[in-house]
């Protein structure tokens, strides 16, 4: 199916134009032998074009907006796995089961698994057993998981990688021990992948849930009543104590003690940070700031920039420089007679109100059903969020400075000249290259990989950094007709209105972007347009933020901007979300703005309409 290929419409319709076909994209200059570097069920196989041709693929820049390295792949098939474990296999959530995922020129895509009309009907009392005993015991199983998660966090901190020695310590032998350390090297990384992997299992014990619990109030108000917005539901759950939040509290206490302190001149050149930390303690008013910025620490500065799927992701924790920066704004933004804080008050009063106007149209058992439904919908609308600073920042920072200490064992052994070498390894070939060197030292003969690896490991870099100079295909294949699965709608915004402007055939004005309206809010302002974290330094005063994904621990910036653009998320992804609960205009799902705007220029984002207008 080439790109010129159409779908086949009803008549009277106008016919819909198929984005590309994978098999018909060639990959950029330089990345030939791309497919070589993944496993083979992550990509599109030959022999199954006709298969693969008739499903729809959309790019999920949301959570993996750049190329995917060999070991990074981690990330997206234990965590849409275990999505799709949780729908088909352990909820039977009655209208959806997993999502189908591929690599395509480097970059992850989704296609939703539909469940057989034919087997909803028999899944519902299933999944009402399943779910209405999470939903009846919420509280005492969220307790449980914290329990849970914290045990694995605490096993993966236990895991230590180093050298071999040059001979068995001889407490081992005398002892009858019987193994040696290689035994052991092995079993840790085993352990590595196999707690990741049971965290992830964790992660959606309770996220489904979170979703179906609003989206069962979302269908429900619209239903009784017909006009009101999707954005109105979404205020409905807004204003709840989420701990994602806190990572950027800690921060913005540190900067009240600095400045209460006296301590302010010394945040001059924060990327210095041993020296900005060794100037607070030899101050005599340092002390506060220094025990209060201990104790955020862990694990509240196990918090990345990033989202938790990259190995190059920097961690507060590990660079010290990134939160102290963040301090230092806020120093600024105090010292100019600022607030900072999150007025959660603000947003319950308007929360409060939204739902009382709609409760006022009801009476009788409609009444009744509102208000049981809402307060589900409240009771587990926090995790929906919380899960991300435990799995995606905690867990896997955890993860990913383990992962990197084991890759710097495999330099040190000539495995490859950098520090990053490993992640250019699948995750199989890294247990392959482990049981190299183990074995090359229990014979006492050089290991193969030192010959081998240090030129593949650049082969493959060569191909990763050509991939990175293409920007992905959005979807893939023809779209469907309508876009009915919940998930793909709410999560990643991608309606119908949605797939026409992409293909170029949405009634969207000159110069005008449409997405969708994921909190409220007017802004006009210059635009900054950034694609990754590392970039945060840039934003200025004033300025709206256009990236294709925001992530939450963004928010340290959001006292800077006025509105945020992105080029996917709907109603529930982690930007919307978070855009709301800090007050801030945000159009999410608008496909292009990362591509479509410059810096510089000039933007109306209105929050309530979904529009972004290009002024200049």
């Amino acid at each position: 199916m080439s790109e010129s290929t159409v779908v086949e419409a009803p008549p009277a319709q106008a016919q819909r134009r198929s984005f590309p076909s994978p098999y018909e994209q060639p990959a950029p200059a330089g990345a030939e032998g791309w497919k070589d570097l993944y496993a083979y069920n992550l990509v599109f196989q030959d022999g199954l074009r006709e298969v693969e041709e008739a499903k729809f693929w959309f790019c999920d820049s949301q959570h993996w907006p750049t190329v995917v390295k060999p070991f990074e792949t981690i990330g997206f098939e234990f965590a849409v796995g275990c999505l799709g474990q949780y729908n088909s296999r352990q909820l039977l959530i009655p209208t959806a089961n997993g999502i189908d995922y591929r690599i395509h020129n480097g970059y992850v895509f989704m296609s939703p698994v539909a469940v057989d009309p034919a087997h909803i009907e028999a899944r519902v009392p299933q999944f009402l057993q399943r779910a209405g005993h999470y939903f009846e015991n919420w509280q005492s199983l969220l307790e449980n998981w914290h329990g849970k998660l914290r045990s694995t966090i605490a096993e993966l901190e236990a895991l230590e990688f180093s050298a071999l020695p040059e001979v068995i310590d001889l407490d081992d032998v005398l002892s009858g021990k019987g193994t040696g350390p290689g035994t052991e090297l092995l079993a840790a990384y085993d352990s590595l992948i196999a707690l990741a992997y049971r965290a992830w299992q964790y992660h959606f014990e309770f996220l489904n849930l979170g979703y179906v619990a609003y989206l069962d109030l979302f269908m429900f108000c619209k239903e009784v009543f017909p006009r009101i917005p999707d954005q109105a539901i979404a205020t409905m759950v807004q204003g709840v104590d989420m701990e994602l939040f806190r990572p950027d509290d800690e921060l913005k206490g540190l900067a009240k003690i600095a400045v209460r302190d006296g301590l302010t001149d010394l945040f001059g050149d924060t990327s210095d940070a041993a020296g900005t930390l060794a100037a607070i303690a030899a101050h005599p008013a340092g002390a506060a700031f220094l025990q209060a910025w201990e104790a955020a620490q862990d694990p509240w500065f196990n918090f990345t920039t990033g989202n938790g799927f990259y190995a190059h992701d920097e961690y507060w924790r590990d660079v010290p420089a990134i939160p102290l920066a963040f301090v230092k704004n806020y120093i600024e933004a105090l010292q100019a007679g600022q607030d900072i804080d999150r007025h959660v008050d603000d947003l319950v009063a308007e929360r409060d109100r939204i739902t009382e106007e709609y409760a006022e149209l009801l009476s009788g058992d409609a009444l009744d059903t509102f208000r049981g439904k809402l307060g589900l919908a409240r009771t587990v609308y926090p995790y929906v969020e919380n899960h991300n600073f435990y799995i995606e920042h905690w867990t896997m920072g955890v993860f990913w400075r383990k992962a990197r200490q084991l890759s710097r064992v495999f330099q040190a052994q000539g495995f490859w000249p950098d520090a990053d070498g490993m992640f250019y390894l699948r995750r199989d070939e890294v247990r392959e290259a482990l049981f190299d060197y183990i074995n090359a030292w229990m014979v006492g003969a050089p290991a193969i990989g030192p010959s081998y690896w240090p030129a593949e490991v650049e082969r493959r870099r060569g191909i990763v950094a050509a991939l990175e100079t293409a920007r992905p295909q959005p979807a893939l294949n023809a779209p469907p007709e309508v876009i009915t699965e919940p998930f793909t709608l709410m999560l990643w915004g991608i309606t119908d209105d949605q797939i026409a402007n992409w293909l170029g055939t949405g009634d969207v004005p000159a110069g005008t972007l449409k997405g969708m309206a994921a909190s409220p809010g007017v802004a006009e302002g210059p635009a900054r347009v950034i694609s990754s974290a590392d970039q945060l330094a840039e934003v200025q005063d004033g300025e709206i933020l256009v990236a294709p994904v925001t992530a939450p621990s963004w928010g340290p910036i959001f006292g800077k901007i006025r509105a945020t653009v992105t080029d996917i998320g709907g109603m529930m992804s982690h930007a919307a979300i978070v855009c709301r609960e800090y007050g801030m205009p945000a159009v999410t799902g608008t496909g292009t703005a990362s591509v479509d705007i410059r810096t510089g220029q000039r933007l109306r984002v209105d929050g309530n309409s979904g529009t972004v207008v290009i002024l200049d």
